[in-house]
């Protein structure tokens, strides 16, 4: 096991990864930005370096601050968290080629299913399903328009490199797919320098599935069951249960053992997620994750499962010591994401936090950075808490979120709790009726 780790991330999943390294006795280095000197991974970490100011890309984007950061303090090994350089190729294998360890899956894996050209042809090559569509990437408008006549309008069209909606056009007919062809490849070249693109049917109806796995160095893979994350606003999820009041468990063991044979097969290693499209009971794999999701907790909530020990315990090279029949399930799980943010105009909204106190009691938990007095800054994502219950039922989780919700005080900026009540108190969504369009259509509504 290691005996130190640098945590190349901040807020709320520094704080979970500090947490988990702290029950393994392992000592914990804390990087941050000048704009996050006060941050209380900051302050809880055994040792803790400056990388740099609070842009992202002179700080948590700093490759060689944070190597540096990691030989100086004799750290052994990185944990990423989710967002920044979790996902980077480059930054994996230049870790290892430091002589640290990654935590996290090798280099080929987030290279080969950050494509996600390659990620759909992997798959479908090792038997997971497709949502209809292009074989791989468009050359041109004429192959785009041959494609959609095929699987037939509406179609959608996607970056290869996207990510969080962005290079994502719809084309409700014919006569709007030049124009959904031109704007995905313009966004996705501006977003990510790589304007490669490919085309999907356009599910109208959907639910957003994804399947939690972790995978050792031995070929061992088992799956943690599903989390719908649905409740999404511009592609960004807001709201996620565990598990889907759409699936059944037949349903869930059938697609999870799908995933984790073609994982087992892949040979991949740490933890991941496979996400689908689910519609008139048809899953359709999309994209896969090579990171720990933001949504975690509800998993662990359901399965008592602590998932980021679980990835520092297989990048130190120990094995699963379970196999699917071991793992569980139970009750039901709810995560509210609160963010800094207007909660109708969703302008985020960063300042001084003047009165904190988070809620409790039985199967409440809070992950959260935050206390009173805290200066929320304005150069990062504005999820400043997640939220997430745990009860014997979906009723009985619903009820212990709207009265956690109640009991949830940030006072001195604003956030998205009062959405989250109103959402709580919706009958569709209480009877689990929603599909990855209902949000939008909720905010648009007057209350």
């Amino acid at each position: 096991m290691f005996s130190k780790i640098l945590i190349a991330n901040r807020g709320e999943i520094a704080l979970r990864i500090l947490r988990a390294c702290r029950e393994l006795g392992i000592k914990t280095v804390a990087v941050h930005s000048t704009a996050d000197e006060d941050a209380m991974h900051v302050r809880l970490a055994d040792e803790a370096v400056c990388i740099g100011p609070p842009a992202s890309r002179d700080s948590y984007l700093n490759v060689a601050a944070i190597l540096s950061a990691a030989t100086i303090t004799g750290a052994e090994a990185i944990h990423p968290g989710y967002g920044f350089l979790s996902e980077n190729a480059d930054f994996a294998e230049t870790v290892e080629a430091h002589g640290l360890t990654f935590i996290g899956p090798t280099a080929e894996h987030i290279r080969m299913m950050g494509d996600k050209i390659t990620a759909k042809t992997t798959m479908q090559m090792l038997g997971v399903p497709l949502v209809p569509g292009s074989d791989g990437e468009l050359t041109s408008l004429e192959q785009a328009r041959e494609v959609a006549d095929n699987v037939g309008y509406p179609v959608l069209i996607k970056a290869a490199a996207g990510g969080g909606g962005r290079g994502m056009k719809v084309a409700q007919t014919a006569g709007d797919l030049e124009d959904a062809w031109k704007m995905a490849r313009a966004e996705a070249r501006a977003a990510f320098g790589n304007d490669a693109v490919y085309l999907e049917k356009y599910m109208d109806r959907p639910r957003h599935i994804e399947l939690q796995i972790l995978g050792d160095n031995y070929g061992n893979v088992v799956h943690f069951g599903e989390r719908d994350c649905s409740l999404q606003r511009r592609h960004q999820k807001l709201l996620e249960e565990a598990g889907s009041p759409a699936l059944t468990a037949e349903q869930r063991d059938a697609i999870g053992q799908t995933a984790t044979q073609a994982l087992s097969k892949m040979g991949y290693r740490n933890a991941g997620t496979l996400e689908f499209l689910y519609q008139d009971g048809q899953f359709c794999f999309i994209e896969m994750n090579t990171r720990l999701q933001v949504e975690h907790p509800v998993t662990e909530m359901v399965c008592d499962v602590d998932l980021v020990r679980e990835q520092i315990r297989l990048a130190a090279g120990e094995q699963l010591g379970y196999t699917q029949k071991d793992i569980s399930f139970s009750g039901h799980a709810i995560e509210c994401r609160i963010n800094a943010e207007d909660p109708d105009s969703f302008t985020p909204c960063p300042g001084t936090v003047a009165v904190y106190h988070p809620p409790g009691g039985l199967g409440v938990r809070v992950d959260s950075a935050l206390y009173t007095g805290y200066r929320v800054p304005p150069f990062y994502d504005s999820m400043i808490a997640k939220l997430i219950v745990h009860a014997p039922t979906r009723e009985q989780a619903i009820a212990r979120m709207q009265r956690a919700l109640d009991e949830f005080v940030v006072e001195g900026i604003k956030t998205v709790i009062p959405l989250h009540r109103r959402i709580l108190e919706d009958p569709e969504f209480q009877k689990g009726e929603y599909t990855i369009h209902w949000l939008e259509q909720f905010t648009a509504k007057p209350h």
